[in-house]
């Protein structure tokens, strides 16, 4: 077993506030990921002039449904109490980070109570490598996935 701290890089996300934002609908905007357990954690549609994160990274529920991890199709801000986690391994491919998001997903029964994973959630231990059978599984990658997002909403060039 091994600290998540040593496969990601973790930082808060923006901790905006979805009310002070105007909301759109898509093409327009950028996805608003907040402590949500549906819908890969995005509640709206919204513009701002915030550094998004980047496609591919995981966003992870501090609190409210507590480790929801999510790999992101496409770029987003955050709301409070999400945390961003971008792989250390550049070239981790997505297989893999969706089943980092299960193993994070797997460890919420020690946020119960109302308790929050703001100053844990990087020494969460995780085993040290994913299975053989993660890194034989094809999945879109995240440039796929975004490719297939924006040609669903009619903005493929």
């Amino acid at each position: 077993m091994k600290k998540l701290s040593d496969m990601f890089s973790l930082r808060y996300g923006q901790s905006l506030e979805l009310n002070g934002l105007a909301k759109v609908q898509p093409p327009l905007g950028i996805n608003f990921v907040s402590r949500s357990l549906e819908n890969n954690g995005v509640t709206a549609r919204v513009l701002t002039d915030a550094q998004p994160g980047a496609t591919g990274e995981l966003t992870v529920a501090l609190g409210g449904s507590v480790l929801a991890t999510f790999v992101q199709p496409e770029p987003f801000v955050c709301g409070r109490d999400v945390m961003i986690l971008t792989a250390k391994d550049p070239h981790m491919p997505i297989a893999q980070k969706l089943w980092w998001s299960q193993c994070i997903l797997a460890n919420r029964y020690r946020y119960s109570y109302g308790r929050q994973a703001n100053r844990t959630l990087g020494d969460l231990l995780v085993p040290d490598e994913a299975p053989v059978w993660v890194r034989d599984v094809h999945v879109p990658d995240d440039r796929q996935i975004a490719q297939l997002l924006r040609a669903i909403r009619g903005i493929l060039p």
